[in-house]
């Protein structure tokens, strides 16, 4: 393995970055994360992992592991605001016996992988809150705390949106307000919601949800247009009472779940660019750091899974690291791109607010997915079927 005894350092304990870590510990790195929190925790609530981020679980070994504690997903159903009626069905089980899909709550999956790389030999350090980064040979890191980190060959950066890794090779680009906020919770199961994402497509708004681990709670997003600024991030917590008056004319199911919401966090969604770089001399960028992206095809995770595994394999076939990281950036950026644009794209077809045009277009997609249902699946080949550990 090129990779055996090189030292390398990941800024940022998220599934990104414990992926990474893992990741290249098996190669036979040496392997050091730092974690600006007190515990290795994850901030937000479920997740999907559709079955282009579920291979790369399978190739770090935790696919038994993965499916202890997720909900097998059965499908993807849009369905009409008013009463809930069902207007396209994604049947999952018909999808090839390698692609599996699962709903997880964010935390379980954390948990899952630092175990791993901890039992790799990853070191984790906490309260280790980088300041700066240096390119060089070797990059240097500043932490808040007045500690300097400089004996690695790599720097990582897996440090998310506002990364400080990202700074140090391209500078800061501000973020555009895309005029949409969204909400997270998580409820009781009482509504017997079965093993499927739901999105409830509504006038300027839409939300989903779907069930997580044994399927006693459900996880619920909902995004609503609006003009007024919202911060971004996850942290911020809101009345429940907002969320529920904000989808007043929902029906279906959706009226029993906001019943159940006593805790509820908002954030505003913004459109951030994909970096233009994503390395440098000693310095790499994967996850968010590198392109973040809105939440309306859920692939934040499941793109900074396929970096992880991706930066690992290039930089173990090649021992010369620059060349290995413009491999990667080479095999990862088009892609990437693709899916960011795909996910801003997807929320106005959520959002219809001409009752004419969203009845026309409902009335399409049914037919469609009655007609040719397979057909329907198959444009997310490009998607699931991607394979990075092949």
């Amino acid at each position: 393995m090129t990779l055996t005894g090189r030292r390398i350092v990941v800024v940022g304990g998220g599934i990104g970055g414990l992926a990474a870590a893992l990741a290249l510990s098996l190669r036979g790195a040496e392997v050091k994360v730092l974690e600006q929190a007190e515990t290795i925790r994850a901030v937000g609530a479920g997740i999907q992992i559709s079955p282009n981020g579920g291979r790369v679980i399978q190739a770090l070994g935790l696919g038994g592991a993965l499916a202890s504690r997720s909900c097998p997903a059965r499908a993807v159903v849009l369905r009409d605001y008013r009463a809930g009626q069902e207007v396209l069905r994604l049947d999952l089980t018909t999808l090839p016996a390698d692609q599996e899909y699962h709903f997880v709550h964010r935390a379980d999956l954390v948990d899952l992988l630092a175990e791993r790389a901890r039992a790799a030999g990853v070191q984790i350090r906490l309260l280790q809150k980088v300041a700066a980064a240096e390119p060089g040979t070797p990059p240097r890191l500043a932490l808040c705390n007045g500690d300097h980190c400089g004996d690695a060959a790599l720097v990582i950066g897996a440090d998310g949106l506002h990364s400080v890794v990202r700074r140090a090779l391209s500078g800061g680009a501000a973020p555009v307000f895309t005029g949409q906020v969204a909400w997270r919770a998580i409820v009781p199961n009482d509504v017997d919601h079965p093993p499927e994402a739901t999105v409830h497509m509504g006038p300027g708004r839409h939300l989903v949800s779907y069930p997580l681990g044994d399927g006693a709670a459900v996880n619920i997003v909902a995004a609503e247009e609006r003009s007024a600024w919202t911060p971004e991030g996850w942290a911020h917590e809101d009345d429940p009472a907002n969320l529920a008056n904000a989808f007043s004319g929902f029906g279906g199911f959706v009226p029993d779940l906001l019943k159940r919401v006593d805790r509820v966090g908002l954030w505003g969604l913004f459109r951030h660019p994909v970096a233009p770089q994503w390395y440098g001399d000693g310095i790499a960028l994967l996850g968010d750091a590198a392109h973040p992206t809105l939440p309306f095809l859920a692939q934040g995770a499941n793109m900074a899974l396929e970096d992880a595994w991706t930066l690992a394999a290039c930089l173990d076939a090649d021992p010369s690291q620059p060349s290995a990281l413009a491999r990667y950036q080479h095999l990862r950026k088009h892609r990437c791109r693709r899916i960011v644009a795909a996910a801003t794209g997807n929320a106005w077809k959520y959002h219809l607010t001409n009752p004419l045009i969203r009845g026309a277009a409902h009335l399409g997609l049914g037919l469609a997915g009655r007609v040719a249902p397979q057909r329907m699946l198959r444009q997310f080949d490009w998607l699931y079927g991607h394979d990075v550990t092949a």
